[in-house]
């Protein structure tokens, strides 16, 4: 008995302070014990890795709890909406691994949310205004002043439904009128000084067309639509806490007298170093071709980081190291680099590729041998089996493990020193061929046949391993190296600076005369791999039939930390 209560005790500790809201209302038989969260994107752009982190708390949770989390697109501003936006969402929340109950649309509720909206109109409840918007903002006060009552606050209620049906028959200008809460203008929280419900806009909309011509502001539309649905727990980031008085003033308007009640629960959101998460600069940046479109490897959209060979498992995995607490703070973007590490270091076949590429002769290998040595796929998973690799006369290694007049410690390929060719043998380099220029073009060495891996004399120890491919038995690929697109750690404050001059020059570095091992013919679009030594890698989906293009994903180390440490 002593242990079970040790272990329910133990579970309870490791709760988030959500799911112990959650297991509160649970156990005092709110909602009639059900959970029912949803996930309320604006179809306006694509999701980056911020929206991750609420899509696996709201699916997460439903999930948890035996309840439901269904997909809602607040699609109440149709200027900035799109079909396109509406696809990738679902398209990402897919690939995340996340299948919602149901789809719907705050437009679907534009009805019933104008019902209520004239019926707070009779009430007394709401008026129209016919100040600007800039009016409006001056009257608001401060915190600590309170505001000024509107000249057209105390309209008669006919008045008010007349004009409210007028405005969205089309008569007024945009700007013109607005429908506006009443409530109190002292009021300490903001919020409550007579917030706009309504306001003119003459704009198709991707689902209604021109049916509307006035549409509900976010905090008079989310709250209703979450109890029209029977949402449970309304899951947001903290902007959204001092929102939320209005948003229970709402629906205490609104809902009948049963036991059923939406809880809003605020946590906080995912800030990223070197990394801008506000949609109005992710747009600006594909826009202004800062970058090459939404799903630019460097973009912190998930589509970016599909593209650039992140897995879902390993974003997941992140997001649930960070946990959700109730204070905004800065994430290291190293703490999601490593947890792609981890994920691919056990899921991503070793292979071999030659960025930079220099011919390496084995002058006593015969000319015309081709030798199949054989390759483990993956060191941490036996299950996952070797591939074959040919081993020939000539070959090419990374330009960058030559040096012709070597410093002691160097443990590379040189002069008079020798080395492992990664699965193969042992070599000696014996000299160099230059170019008019003295550029070395190709490198001499002589192979140990009794040092093959796997025959008794492979033991014998050298310091240097190197990796290689086969002249005649590779294939030539484009090799995309990324790296963090913003120099400046926290781009987000950088306030004096235009986004332009805060990227990062490095950001992209493309090698087109790159070789990899004959295994990738077979590589399909995403699939990942680990180039020994250089780090992990990604078939893009430009690739083409005789055109391999391969992005980087990580480089097998942080870098970036070492270079901090220096500057």
């Amino acid at each position: 008995m002593t242990d079970m209560n040790t272990h329910e005790e133990e579970g309870k500790k490791n709760l988030n302070f959500i799911e112990a809201f959650v297991e509160s209302d649970l156990a005092e038989g709110k909602n009639n014990g059900r959970i029912q969260t949803r996930f309320p994107p604006e179809p306006n752009g694509y999701l980056h890795i911020g929206h991750a982190k609420a899509i696996c708390l709201d699916f997460g949770i439903a999930e948890k709890y035996n309840g439901k989390c269904n997909l809602r697109f607040d699609d109440t501003n149709p200027v900035k909406e799109d079909v396109e936006y509406v696809d990738s969402i679902q398209e990402d929340i897919k690939w995340l691994g996340f299948q919602w109950e149901n789809i719907y649309y705050a437009s679907d509720y534009f009805q019933q949310l104008y019902n209520f909206a004239v019926q707070l109109i009779k009430e007394g409840k709401a008026y129209v205004d016919e100040q600007s918007a800039e009016e409006i903002a001056k009257q608001k006060g401060t915190p600590t002043q309170p505001g000024i009552e509107s000249p057209y606050r105390n309209r008669p209620i006919e008045e008010n439904l007349d004009l409210f049906n007028r405005m969205n028959q089309g008569e007024f200008e945009e700007g013109s009128m607005t429908l506006r809460a009443k409530i109190d203008m002292s009021s300490p929280n903001m919020h409550f000084r007579d917030p706009i419900m309504y306001r003119i806009i003459k704009y198709p909309h991707h689902r209604t067309g021109i049916t509307w011509k006035v549409y509900p502001m976010y905090d008079f539309a989310h709250g209703q639509s979450d109890y029209f649905e029977g949402v449970t727990h309304s899951l947001c980031t903290l902007e959204f806490e001092v929102h939320r008085p209005l948003y229970d003033y709402f629906i205490d308007l609104l809902k009948n007298n049963d036991n059923y009640r939406p809880r809003q629960i605020e946590f906080n959101r995912l800030n990223l170093t070197y990394t801008v998460m506000s949609k109005r600069k992710l747009l600006q940046l594909v826009k202004e071709n800062l970058v090459n479109g939404w799903d630019d490897p460097r973009m912190p959209t998930i589509c970016g980081y599909r593209r650039r060979g992140y897995t879902p498992e390993s974003i997941k995995n992140f997001i649930n190291k960070i946990g959700y607490t109730k204070y905004d703070g800065i994430i290291d973007v190293a703490l999601l680099e490593h947890a792609v590490r981890e994920d691919l270091n056990v899921r991503a076949p070793r292979v071999a590729a030659v960025l930079d590429p220099i011919k390496l002769i084995i002058t006593n290998y015969p000319k015309d041998k081709v030798e199949i040595l054989e390759a483990i796929n993956n060191p941490e998973d036996e299950s996952m089996g070797s591939h074959e690799v040919a081993f020939t006369r000539e070959l090419y290694i990374e330009k960058d493990d030559f040096m012709e007049n070597a410093p002691k410690k160097y443990f590379r390929m040189t002069l008079g020193q020798e080395v492992r060719l990664k699965n193969a043998y042992i070599v000696k380099c014996t000299g160099c061929k230059k170019d008019e220029n003295g550029n070395v073009i190709e490198v001499y060495a002589e192979y140990d046949p009794e040092t093959r891996s796997g025959l008794p004399a492979s033991n014998r120890k050298v310091k240097g391993t190197l990796h290689w491919v086969s002249t005649e038995h590779s294939l030539p690929a484009e090799v995309r190296l990324y790296d963090r697109l913003f120099s400046s750690e926290n781009p987000g404050e950088e306030k004096d600076k235009e986004l332009q001059e805060l990227l990062n020059p490095n950001s992209l570095k493309v090698l087109t005369n790159c070789r990899v091992e004959m295994e990738l013919q077979k590589a399909q679009p995403y699939d990942h791999f680990q180039f020994q030594r250089l780090g992990y890698f990604n078939l893009d989906p430009d690739s083409k039939d005789g055109k391999l293009i391969f992005n980087r994903t990580v480089p097998l180390k942080d870098t970036w930390s070492k270079l901090k440490d220096k500057s």
